[in-house]
């Protein structure tokens, strides 16, 4: 580091609550990565870490993990008492039990302590509640989404309104049902913008020629999926994407039907889709078939090499007898290998 660098991060340790730093080092927390991540925290005077601590352990956590929290989250330390217990009855109103919300601690220490104000996540867990959500789609939101009840309550009723708006305008009679489907599906929605959502719902419609009644089901089905995509990844993607397809003869009814009953196509680069298709097709799969099981193309480009090397050892035509012994996990594929190389019986 320059001289500089030294001489401001030697200013700033001068700052240190010494008290706090050696408090910290007591409980095991790494106090080089509190200051990487967040190193006001070690400059306050009042804080709650042995406290903290104390709180978690009693709810299930560990010595290790509680140290781990604090070294990912410092700012944790300086939550009270109160806060804390407040915190975790409406955490507890969702999940079941203090493991639970423990292992999510774990996981990501700033799901639980990011936000500060509780009486915000109280308000969201009504409304959200208010939507006809299952308790596991909260328990959900809450563990893979917790964005999502730090936002404002009226930021997710724009959100939610902006949703019905979409459903009547394509001739949807169920406004509510049709934004509990896409939530229930897709749980990262509410933390996207209003403006990300309508535009890929606008795209969608365009580039695949759907009917409001067809998109109106699709949305509700796997369309809800790629909703939080950038807009301009998902166009990227599906462009190119259709460029290869009608290249190697796809009509443009076909390359609808493989969108619409493949939308993970649109998450993946479409460097990788590109390649995986070649691959396939290099393996002497017939493109059409791709279409009808387009699942083979969760596999990698390895993984799908390496069958077709095996199956091409054992006999087996793809052409002839299809591609669905590509589309299982590892155990029934060999299972199948061997089926093949029995000899038939007498």
């Amino acid at each position: 580091p320059s001289t500089r660098a030294v001489s401001t991060m030697g200013t700033e340790r001068e700052n240190e609550n010494e008290t706090l730093v050696s408090s910290l080092a007591t409980l095991g927390v790494d106090v080089a990565m509190v200051r990487r991540r967040q190193p006001g925290v070690l400059r306050k005077a009042c804080t709650n870490e042995h406290g903290l601590a104390d709180f978690l352990q009693a709810k299930g956590a560990s010595q290790e993990a509680v140290a781990s929290i604090i070294s990912r989250y410092p700012r944790a330390i300086t939550r009270s008492h109160q806060h804390l217990e407040e915190r975790w009855q409406l955490w507890r109103s969702i999940f079941q039990a203090d493991g639970e919300i423990v292992k999510i601690l774990e996981r990501s220490p700033e799901s639980f302590f990011r936000s500060s104000d509780n009486d915000n996540l109280e308000k969201n867990i009504t409304f959200l509640g208010s939507l006809g959500l299952a308790a596991r789609d909260l328990h959900r939101l809450l563990s893979t989404a917790p964005r999502t009840f730090s936002n404002s309550v009226e930021l997710n009723r724009q959100m939610v309104e902006m949703l019905q708006d979409v459903c009547v305008s394509l001739g949807g009679e169920q406004p509510e049902l049709f934004v509990k489907n896409i939530i229930s599906r897709n749980l990262y929605v509410l933390i996207c913008s209003t403006k990300r959502i309508r535009t890929n719902v606008q795209f969608l419609q365009r580039a695949l020629g759907l009917s409001n009644a067809e998109l109106l089901g699709f949305l509700q089905g796997q369309g809800a999926d790629i909703l939080d995509l950038s807009c301009d990844y998902m166009c990227r993607n599906f462009s190119s994407t259709q460029q290869q397809l009608q290249g190697l003869g796809c009509s443009a009814e076909e390359v609808k039907r493989f969108v619409m009953s493949y939308p993970p196509m649109l998450f993946s680069s479409s460097k990788n889709l590109r390649s995986k298709i070649d691959c396939l097709l290099a393996g002497g799969v017939d493109i059409r078939q791709v279409l009808e099981k387009p699942r083979v193309l969760d596999f990698s480009v390895e993984n799908v090499q390496g069958r077709l090397r095996e199956l091409e050892r054992a006999g087996y035509d793809v052409k002839k007898n299809g591609i669905a012994i590509l589309d299982c996990s590892r155990k029934r594929f060999e299972a199948k290998l061997e089926k093949l190389a029995a000899p038939p019986e007498e």
